[in-house]
């Protein structure tokens, strides 16, 4: 038996807190679950009522003759643990706390939210909410509403858990006129126990439930729910609203990815990453759940448009190619077809426009011979309603040909007001998506067909490489030891190198070799020129913005007239604990004055793209890895694209695909092709340096260069946190 079998499957159920007044949520409660006729016997539970709605009523739960699967709890939240505690101790598997002044509203709420949670865990009972509107079970041999809200949705295939209530009650509301068939929906509250993730993982093997809707406002665990969303998403599209889109704690990051992945980027990261679908907005919801629920997958991206007019054709033409569709061409039998019986004056090319004058009969016509075309896989029909023509009529029109090729989705979009309201049910009650703007329609499909392709994605694996642990570990310590949070340039440089990262040959000359000019000159012959020079200090972050790096140096003299110059210039002072010195300088110094702990002294790099590859630690989410376009472009363009660790391979593949810029990397304007293979196992690397190290908060390889033939990390910086950074999630 599921877990949330005694939730969503339950054979008997109590309400506690069951009232005779209408006007409370326990009244609604009860008399939902009798009006839509739940098979099991129903308890009302309250003390001072002896019958309620003619149902005999009990004091107590433990004073119910029969055993109980489910206790919907409606009552004060100073009683919620008691009464919870009754429940358990009589045997009930199954808690619905429809109660607020927990969690949401703080101080005294978390704790007593904490009491119920510990409850129910150690007793192996599950509960939704508190703070909830509660749950409810379409399937005909269940028929239960085991909530408050005053409508209940049709049955249909789509699962619906929302984490607002007020969300969950509009979409229940709205569900029958949009004709968007529920087959279950729970309103998840707080998420004290169940969470979302454990909804999806009982809605994969639902045989009622077809596509999943989720209002988010927080995810619980975001790894498992890639891990599980990854496996349903390939047999039933999961749809995803999440609030929340700003992360002001980015301002205070150290590293570009921490400053990027701190946007809504790292929510999108998830979803995509899950192979689920982000909608924008709760309308863009409504529009994706009408399409999804009520027509089959198109075969292909090829999409044929007919219309009454030529702007809305050309509208729709427009955000079908924006949206990854072919408007595609019909073939000369099919536009010699519609010459045949159409107007002159209209157009028989796709998209095909019938002209104002068109009537249901043409329609019907029109989308039957392209619908025959072996070169469309589905189609849009538009209609703005002229003077004579009703558009109930065209209607019906659509209706009968999506009857009459149910392989291939048709949305529909009907503008004006025309007895618009009437229409558009009619064609939701025979499961033709309706839309009000061209737009929506298209992104519907669209989405569509984008979800095709990605249910049949491969599948991926974690890749493992051998890396020393050991060493990187002794770096992180070393380094935490001496005050710091951040590595060394040259520390980090070392830790690429310990993770099989190719790094530029480099070398380190500290300040406390005597004369520092003398001896940068000296390494250079071992190292081997041209190179650049940088300086290294703790005070300065952006090299080039003071004049701390010099590049293309061809001689030993360049390398120590530089480097004298760089001393002189920054107002240094020579430091004097080596490379990990990180003082911050003296009231005595200028302000000006920085101290210098030595210069690096780097093989000039081969050319090549400029890539980033970064690690971040998002708050409440977890590892994740960032991989775009990079040097000074990363923040000018913020072209990137973040994963939540562990990757996959498959993970490093389409991030390097999605970057938007991806072209630069295939070879433009003779340009050979970069090493994509060689990218993605940096990226994958990453990965696991993130999984392993939990004391690293944040790191840049910025830029790593990418070439025809593999990849050279430039330069890397990494900051620490004192304490790892393990997350708790829920489940």
């Amino acid at each position: 038996m599921n877990s949330l079998d005694p939730i969503l499957r339950p054979k008997s159920i109590a309400v506690i807190g069951a009232s005779r007044n209408q006007n409370t949520i326990g009244w609604h409660i009860l008399d939902n679950l009798l009006e839509n006729g739940f098979p099991g016997p129903v308890y009302p539970v309250n003390p001072k009522a002896e019958a309620i709605h003619s149902i005999r009523a009990y004091p107590s739960i433990g004073a119910v003759p029969g055993a109980v699967d489910l206790a919907v709890i409606v009552v004060p939240k100073d009683f919620v643990l008691a009464v919870a505690e009754e429940c358990v101790d009589a045997g009930v598997k199954g808690l619905v706390v429809i109660s607020a002044g927990f969690k949401e509203v703080g101080g005294e709420g978390v704790a007593r939210e904490r009491e119920l949670a510990t409850l129910v865990r150690e007793r192996g009972v599950r509960m939704v909410g508190p703070n909830c509107m509660g749950v409810i079970n379409n399937a005909s041999d269940i028929s239960m509403n085991a909530t408050f809200a005053p409508a209940t949705p049709p049955l249909g295939p789509v699962a619906f858990m929302s984490q607002s209530g007020a969300m969950g009650a509009s979409v229940l509301d709205y569900a029958g006129t949009l004709g968007i068939g529920v087959s279950s929906f729970v309103s998840a509250g707080n998420k004290a126990d169940v969470s979302g993730n454990d909804l999806i993982e009982f809605w994969r093997d639902d045989p009622d439930t077809g596509v999943i809707l989720m209002y988010l406002e927080s995810f619980g665990n975001p790894a498992h729910f890639v891990q599980l969303a990854r496996d349903i998403t390939r047999d039933k599209p999961i749809c995803v609203v999440k609030s929340g889109r700003t992360g002001a704690g980015a301002r205070a990051a150290a590293s570009h990815t921490g400053a990027l992945a701190g946007t809504d980027l790292a929510t999108d990261a998830i979803i995509a990453q899950a192979g689920a679908i982000r909608a924008q907005t709760v309308e863009e919801l409504f529009d994706l759940a009408m399409a999804f629920s009520n027509q089959p997958l198109p075969a292909s991206n090829r999409v044929a448009i007919v219309t009454n007019a030529g702007g809305p054709g050309i509208i729709i033409a427009d955000s079908c190619e924006a949206h990854g569709l072919e408007v595609t061409a019909l073939t000369p039998e099919t536009e010699q077809k519609l010459r045949e019986r159409l107007p002159e004056e209209a157009s028989v090319r796709n998209p095909v426009d019938l002209i104002a004058s068109a009537t249901p009969e043409s329609y019907e016509f029109a989308l039957s011979c392209v619908f025959d075309d072996p070169n469309v896989d589905s189609a849009i029909a538009a209609f703005v309603p002229p003077l004579g023509i009703q558009t109930k009529d065209v209607a019906a029109a659509l209706v009968r040909v999506n009857k009459q090729h149910p392989e291939k989705p048709l949305l529909a979009v009907l503008m004006g007001r025309d007895r618009l309201p009437t229409s558009s049910t009619e064609l939701h009650l025979a499961h033709v998506p309706a839309y009000i703007f061209p737009e929506s329609a298209a992104l519907a499909l669209g989405t569509m067909w984008r979800y095709k392709v990605m249910a049949a994605r491969q599948t991926g694996q974690i890749v493992e490489f051998e890396t020393n642990d050991e060493a990187v570990e002794q770096i992180i310590e070393a380094t935490l030891a001496s005050g710091h949070l951040k590595l060394s340039e040259c520390d980090a440089l070392r830790v690429l190198d310990l993770y099989g990262v190719p790094v530029v040959p480099w070398r380190f000359v500290p300040a406390d070799d005597g004369d520092l000019a003398k001896a940068a000159a000296a390494a250079v012959k071992e190292l081997g020129l041209p190179v650049a020079l940088k300086v290294v200090s703790p005070q300065i972050v952006h090299k080039t913005d003071v004049g701390g790096v010099v590049l293309g140096l061809e001689s030993e003299q360049e390398v120590a007239e530089a480097v004298s110059r760089m001393v002189t210039e920054l107002g240094g002072e020579e430091g004097e604990g080596g490379e990990g010195d990180s003082r911050p300088p003296s009231p005595s110094h200028s302000r000006d004055s920085r101290v210098i702990d030595g210069v690096l002294l780097q093989q000039m790099a081969p050319s090549g793209t400029e890539t980033i590859v970064g690690i971040t630690r998002v708050p409440r989410v977890g590892p994740m890895v960032m991989f775009g376009l990079g040097g000074i472009y990363v923040e000018a363009l913020r072209d990137v694209v973040l994963r939540l660790c562990p990757l996959e391979d498959i993970d490093a593949d389409e991030m390097i695909r999605e970057v938007k810029l991806s072209a630069l990397l295939e070879g433009i304007r003779g340009q050979a092709a970069r090493d994509r293979t060689a990218i993605a196992e940096v990226v994958l690397r990453m990965s696991q340096l993130a999984m392993r190290h939990p004391r690293v908060a944040e790191m840049d390889i910025n830029p790593l260069l990418a070439m025809e033939d593999g990849v050279l990390a430039v330069d890397a910086r990494v900051q620490l946190s004192a304490e790892g950074n393990d997350d708790e999630h829920e489940s």
